[in-house]
């Protein structure tokens, strides 16, 4: 599993995958058509309580991605989104955050690749 991870202002690009949007709400400024979606994920997206008490303020990222685990631990949404880039397949997660550095799909991402090795050592997830 290849994940890749970007905003979805960005153009699409011809190795993208299975091109997955994993905010709860629609970005603003872009047409179902320009998004080239493959799945909107809603249920993978931090709650609307979690995204609202981080409001994107980077000294509250390590609280915000300590809940959002704790949010994601068990979710079957997770395994069904590690289905789209199982084996070869490249998945790339979209978000509309402006801070690329501190936002939920990079920390989605980090758990869709632990789910893969966890899964792969036979040791569940």
């Amino acid at each position: 599993m290849s994940i890749a991870v970007k905003r979805v202002y960005e153009p699409p690009a011809p190795d993208d995958g299975a091109r997955v949007l994993v905010d709860r709400l629609w970005p603003r400024g872009v047409s179902k058509e320009a998004a080239h979606l493959d799945r909107w994920s809603k249920d993978v997206a931090p709650s609307t309580e979690l995204r609202t008490w981080f409001h994107h303020e980077p000294d509250r990222f390590a609280e915000f991605e300590r809940r959002y685990r704790a949010e994601l631990a068990g979710s079957p949404a997770v395994a069904e989104l590690a289905a789209l880039g199982a084996g070869d397949a490249r998945l790339t997660l979209l978000y509309s955050a402006r801070d690329t550095e501190h936002n939920h799909a990079l920390v989605l991402r980090d758990v869709l690749l632990h789910y893969r090795d966890e899964t792969a050592s036979g040791s569940g997830a």
